[in-house]
């Protein structure tokens, strides 16, 4: 009996999410991907010159969001060999408490001919840290995973292939003891769980979605997220088309809802009663879908749209039954989640890529030219501060503690009060 109980609990173990400590920013958005802050005093005001901890340049390019553990800040980064006309893709570990860069690993190198969209890199995804392991993606080029302890790669793969025409975008998702990849290209689109620890192939599927004609409808770069109804996980994976909800522990399909939309980049925000999810571009809208059913449950699941102004890039946000959605032009919206109903909008002005996060009743909107502004989480948003830093800013702020993470294109800052 207590064998048996034992396996089972080693069985529950294996697949449930990867519930992050506190203090900890281990994927992308933080624990499953929601941008939620649990900090007792994050940096409102900071800049060049205030609340700086410290600053640290970066080599190479790379739009990757910075993952955190302990005192590792890991990110990924891709570096012109100039000479040998390749591009090195290269992990970057630097220490979150004294900002002193302690590991810089190349994983792969590919042609310098390669091609991305000018909005993208070759090291976009953000890396996963399980318990022993980092995860670093990058699409088409190749996985690998890195021994936290010794800093060596000890696996890595490059045998999943797709035509992202405009570089890779999906970030890995950890449930369990594996990890989930999301190969959504021009020519196939499936979605793919490995061990951390080894990088085997623990289930594969294709995607389900009748595509259109044109190949470049059939892309996508969206970062699924574990949805936990009435303790039944579900892997929220949007693709060109179609966001599929599968089991998490097998690849099985459960549902999926159709819609006209491609080359989406926002990860789902969800609540108790709803999964929120944006279409990407040609039909650009927030669907707001509730639990169960199974098949197409597009008819009967699908609560409300809402389609003015959507993002196709940065992620929206949940702040008690608002949902807030900044869109590249910088105009941001208040829904209510429950109806879908707008509740206000502020134009912000400039370009954004950046996902905000959420913290203490305000949101972070990060602005390309690295304006960093910090607003209430209420319909109208008022400012509270506005910040600057240097340098391009694309990737998406994360949290350590008390630390505000920030990274450029030049840097990665540590703001602490």
């Amino acid at each position: 009996m207590t064998i048996r109980i034992l396996s089972l609990l080693l069985g529950i173990f294996a697949f449930s999410p990867a519930l992050q400590a506190e203090g900890e920013w281990a994927q992308f958005r933080g624990d499953r991907g929601q941008g939620q802050v649990n900090a007792q005093n994050l940096p409102v005001q900071f800049g060049e010159t205030e609340n700086l901890a410290w600053k640290t340049e970066v080599p190479g390019v790379g739009w990757s969001s910075p993952s955190i553990s302990g005192n590792e800040i890991w990110l990924t980064t891709a570096v012109k060999d100039e000479a040998a006309e390749q591009i090195s893709l290269r992990a970057i570990c630097v220490n979150a408490q004294t900002g002193t860069l302690e590991t810089d690993l190349e994983l792969f190198r590919i042609p310098g001919a390669e091609k991305i969209h000018a909005d993208n890199s070759f090291a976009s995804p953000t890396p996963v840290i399980g318990e022993s392991q980092v995860i670093c993606h990058f699409g088409t080029y190749g996985t690998a995973g890195i021994d936290r302890k010794e800093r060596k790669v000890t696996w890595s793969r490059e045998d999943y292939h797709v035509k992202h025409q405009g570089g890779p975008g999906s970030s890995p998702v950890p449930y369990g003891q594996n990890v989930i990849l999301t190969y959504d290209g021009a020519d196939e689109q499936f979605v793919v769980a490995v061990k951390q620890s080894t990088g085997e192939e623990v289930w594969k599927v294709s995607r389900s979605a009748p595509l259109r004609e044109a190949p470049d409808t059939h892309r996508a770069f969206a970062t699924p997220a574990i949805w936990t109804v009435d303790g039944k996980d579900l892997l929220i994976s949007p693709g060109p088309d179609q966001v599929h909800a599968y089991d998490p522990a097998t690849g099985a399909e459960v549902w999926h809802v159709r819609y006209t939309g491609f080359s989406n980049v926002p990860v789902p925000v969800f609540n108790e009663k709803h999964v929120f999810v944006c279409t990407g571009f040609y039909e650009t809208e927030i669907l707001a879908l509730t639990p169960g059913g199974s098949g197409d449950v597009g008819e009967t699941h699908v609560s409300w749209r809402y389609g003015r102004s959507v993002s196709t890039v940065p992620s929206p946000i949940l702040v008690g039954n608002q949902v807030f959605s900044i869109n590249e032009e910088g105009l941001a919206v208040c829904l209510d989640a429950e109806t879908g109903e707008v509740l206000g909008r502020r134009r912000m002005n400039g370009a954004y890529s950046a996902s905000p996060i959420s913290w203490a009743g305000k949101l972070y909107f990060c602005e390309e030219s690295g304006r960093i502004t910090v607003v209430e989480a209420t319909p109208e948003m008022p400012t509270v501060q506005v910040n600057r830093v240097e340098g391009e800013l694309k990737a998406s702020p994360a949290v350590r503690q008390d630390d505000l993470i920030i990274r450029t294109s030049t840097h990665v800052y540590c703001f602490r009060q």
